[in-house]
């Protein structure tokens, strides 16, 4: 049975964090003494995809009382010792530094835009009136990494929001992609997702990551099933022996860490986005973990060397002023990447250096685009008084 391990941060840290194994006896629990008897506004539990979630859900309302918590399923964890398994890794906001709103944002199927704008409006006024003494915002959002419904949410959250920026990841279920759960007040959601807008004493700042080139080679979708992200055609031809064709491979050699080597890129507004493949479905169709449609040009992208390009923009996050803490939502495909490239300990080593927490995803939220092979985040710096 696994020991807990105490939280690496100082006490003066603006976030509260530990993280157990999901084997010990009683994990919750140890997070729970862990994290101190201070006042927090919020919980976050990162859940392992090998945990019974709905206990560990009711576990921390037993022992978090009043405290509101979130908990999330994962493909992996980072705490403070860097990329992790099989744990379940609390992050906390202390009561003193940050105040907050919650939404709860149920069968994202059926969602009214309007409906949404007018209720996060309202929380947003809410917790700026009562938080006004606070000068710095921002929002975090959890949400089913299986309902395909990411891309809608996104396009209705952002109105609303106005200003505030906004990261977040999708919730996962290990490299399974069977089951994906968030849960809020001690319930279990599929299907939902969960925004928090925070105020704080603490300089933020919102960022994404991606390591990732375009180059000269596109390939256009020309047929398609959108509303369940699969590309039945690419350039006239079965979508994944067209895929395989370009990358020089038979289609028996794509998998998931294929998909993650050799990732596409679509133009939006002037920047290149991630549109990541799942997996392959029926032999030839292509599943992807985000929007996709008819007549879309998809061009290939190289990855640069993910440890070098994460070291350099962690640092210059920490330039920035005195850096505590950065609370991340890291693409699934990004952890794999590093394992097969043998990278782990190297970004372990990196995340443990720079405060970084969070949790692994099947796709990333910044602001009002969902996002995928990223690393999304806000990093926090010390209160300055």
């Amino acid at each position: 049975m696994g020991q807990l391990k105490p939280p690496a941060f100082a006490a003066g840290s603006s976030l509260l964090t530990a993280h157990a194994p999901c084997d010990a006896a009683d994990p919750v629990r140890d997070l729970r003494d862990a994290l101190g008897d201070e006042d927090m506004s919020i919980v976050y539990l990162f859940v392992s995809n090998v945990a019974d979630f709905a206990s560990i859900v009711q576990r921390a309302a037993e022992c978090f009382g009043e405290t509101p918590v979130v908990c999330c399923s994962t493909a992996g964890e980072i705490s403070t010792e860097g990329y992790t398994e099989r744990e379940i890794v609390a992050v906390a906001l202390r009561a003193r530094l940050f105040q907050i709103e919650t939404l709860l944002i149920e069968e994202l199927d059926e969602i009214d835009p309007q409906t949404l704008i007018g209720d996060v409006i309202r929380a947003r006024a809410k917790l700026t009136h009562d938080a006004r003494d606070m000068a710095y915002e921002f929002a975090f959002l959890t949400v089913d990494g299986l309902s395909r419904k990411e891309d809608e949410l996104m396009s209705a959250l952002a109105p609303g929001l106005g200003p505030m920026q906004l990261f977040g990841g999708s919730a996962a279920d290990g490299e399974d992609f069977a089951n994906t759960y968030l849960s809020y007040g001690g319930v279990v959601y599929q299907n939902a997702g969960v925004l928090t807008m925070v105020r704080t004493h603490c300089p933020v700042k919102v960022f994404s990551l991606a390591h990732l080139t375009p180059t000269e080679t596109r390939m256009v979708v020309t047929r398609a099933d959108p509303s369940r992200r699969i590309v039945h055609e690419i350039n006239a031809e079965p979508a994944a022996r067209e895929y395989a064709r370009i990358l020089g491979k038979s289609p028996e050699q794509l998998d998931t860490f294929t998909f993650a080597a050799h990732p596409v890129v679509v133009r939006i507004g002037g920047a290149h986005h991630v549109r990541a493949i799942q997996r392959i479905e029926d032999s030839d169709d292509l599943v992807f973990f985000s929007a996709i449609d008819e007549g879309l040009v998809l061009t290939l992208a190289e990855p640069d060397d993910i440890a070098v390009h994460l070291e350099r923009e962690l640092r210059g996050l920490a330039e920035a002023g005195s850096l505590d803490t950065i609370f991340v939502c890291d693409c699934l495909l990004r952890r794999m990447e590093a394992a097969q490239k043998q990278q782990t300990n190297q970004i372990s080593q990196i995340f443990k250096e720079n405060r970084v927490v969070g949790f692994a995803t099947y796709g990333e939220q910044i602001d009002a685009k969902h996002v995928n092979h990223t690393m999304t985040g806000v990093a926090i710096y010390l209160p300055e008084s």
